[in-house]
């Protein structure tokens, strides 16, 4: 696994990612990293990995886009000073457009949210061991629904931001995709966005996936 001991890593996002952390940071005891993925990976590397005592904190908001995380980047990730970062946003830049399309204040458009995640990313991947970029997605198989083919696009962006900054990147949207192949949305999530515990784990699989995580290690 790439991290080493005493790493921190931290994990921002949106509300897949805050699931009802602890404020102002979540980290700690019991469900200080609230109920979905980022508690899941905190569980099984704390399981497996023990020797290195990760740590671990969440920094998620529900409702966040992009324009939200750069407004509080210096304090809620600069200032704590993490080893690793891991990105997971998009997903209320493209569902604002749907849900709400007469306020389009609140939309953040494709150029926006690329621009902006790339600012980010530049500032800070030097400052960092490594950085993880998840995709955003949505629970739709088909590709050709509009919201679904929407986000795609953003998945797109946040691929090439990836790749540009020598990040590590880790497609959702692939990993759900795989998932819908055998079940119905409606067996993820309510509403398409917003995944239950199975879901979360489609998550932490895939990002511990791509950190290296061994499955079937023993504990030293």
């Amino acid at each position: 696994m790439l991290f080493a001991d005493h790493d921190k890593l931290l994990m921002i996002g949106d509300s897949i990612t805050d699931c009802g952390r602890a404020r102002p940071v979540g980290e700690g005891v019991y469900e200080a990293l609230g109920k979905g993925y980022v508690s899941l990976i905190e569980a099984l590397i704390g399981a497996t990995y023990p020797e290195r005592t990760i740590r671990i904190a969440n920094m998620g908001t529900s409702g966040d886009t992009v324009r939200h995380l750069k407004e509080r980047w210096e304090t809620d990730v600069l200032a704590l000073k993490p080893h690793w970062l891991s990105i997971l946003i998009g997903i209320n830049d493209v569902w604002r457009q749907f849900d709400n399309p007469a306020m389009k204040e609140w939309h953040v458009y494709i150029d926006e949210y690329e621009t902006t995640l790339h600012e980010l990313v530049e500032k800070t991947r030097p400052l960092v061991k490594g950085l993880v970029i998840m995709s955003p997605f949505y629970l739709e198989s088909n590709e050709s629904d509009p919201m679904r083919a929407t986000m795609d696009l953003y998945g797109q962006a946040a691929k090439r931001i990836a790749e540009s900054h020598d990040c590590i990147f880790v497609d959702l949207q692939a990993a759900f995709d795989h998932m819908l192949k055998h079940v119905y949305p409606a067996t993820l999530t309510w509403d398409r966005v917003h995944p239950n515990a199975p879901g979360q784990m489609v998550i932490a699989r895939a990002f511990l996936n791509a950190v290296g995580y061994e499955w079937d290690r023993s504990a030293d």
